[in-house]
């Protein structure tokens, strides 16, 4: 096992699903967890169910609502002041439902994809102090499905309209490979800095809606939490990966792209799309 004392984790959406299982599994080895969610109540109850489990009371909740870049600057700014160190960012926290961000983003696109961004962004440089570290950006293989129109992006803030189930599960796509087009651009920007980044499908419990849509491929989609944790923990803390920086992983083993997965272009506009909506350019 892993030991991660002395190290420093933060973990997004981590009081419920795949995220509290990994925050928990991280506490047990030693490291110092972040649990970063939206909601106050929730997250200080995971807070102490999460020290309870993991036999550790180095868990600390902090207030983190993706969905508001305001607050994903304040998160940034008090973790900054407050903890010397971040060995591990885990980008886990996503959601499948259509409205609207606080600053007028398509929702699941602002959480799912530009609220990480700009989080990953503003933590860079103690990711680099405290390197060799790591950027785990939990995806789903629904991003094979997905397409980015960078037309919606630029004229209505999201990757899609429309509210019909097939609508929504279709931009859910669009904001899954948004998150490996962002980790493919990242590991570029990430060379010779000893800051590694990887992609991953966990298989995840999910939304009734999501289960009605894909009641025949279910079993290939989603798993239970622990079966679920497994390849963000690889990802985290596999030894000798460092090269595969950039690449994607499920059930513990690197996997090959389809190429607008890894299309060059593509995940520069998106990067230069997302610095200029996060107000970094």
């Amino acid at each position: 096992m892993s030991e991660l004392h002395g190290k420093t984790v933060i973990v997004t959406g981590s009081n419920t699903g795949i995220g509290r299982t990994t925050a928990i599994n991280l506490a047990r080895r030693g490291a110092r967890v972040i649990l970063a969610c939206r909601c106050k109540q929730r997250g200080e109850a995971a807070q102490e169910d999460i020290r309870r489990e993991s036999g550790s009371n180095q868990v600390v909740f902090m207030q983190l609502d993706l969905g508001s870049l305001e607050s994903v600057r304040s998160f940034a700014e008090t973790f900054l002041k407050s903890e010397p160190r971040l060995d591990l960012l885990i980008n886990n926290a996503g959601i499948c439902m259509q409205g609207r961000t606080k600053d007028g983003f398509g929702l699941m696109f602002g959480v799912n994809h530009l609220g990480h961004f700009l989080l990953t962004n503003l933590l860079l440089e103690r990711l680099k102090e405290s390197a060799p570290s790591r950027i785990v950006n939990v995806s789903s293989m629904a991003h094979n499905f997905g397409k980015i129109d960078f037309d919606s992006l630029n004229t209505h803030k999201c990757l899609g309209l429309g509210t019909s189930s097939v609508r929504v599960f279709q931009i859910y796509c669009d904001s899954k490979l948004c998150n490996v087009l962002f980790n493919h651009e990242l590991a570029k920007r990430l060379q010779g800095t000893r800051v590694t980044c990887y992609a991953l499908h966990p298989g995840k419990n999910t939304s009734s809606l999501l289960h009605v849509l894909l009641k025949p491929v279910t079993v290939l989609f989603f798993k239970n939490t622990v079966q679920g944790c497994q390849t963000t923990l690889h990802c985290a803390l596999q030894e000798g990966i460092e090269p595969l920086s950039g690449r994607y992983f499920s059930n513990c083993t690197v996997r090959e792209l389809f190429a607008k997965a890894k299309d060059d272009a593509a995940a520069k506009k998106l990067w230069e799309i997302s610095e200029r909506l996060c107000g970094l350019v």
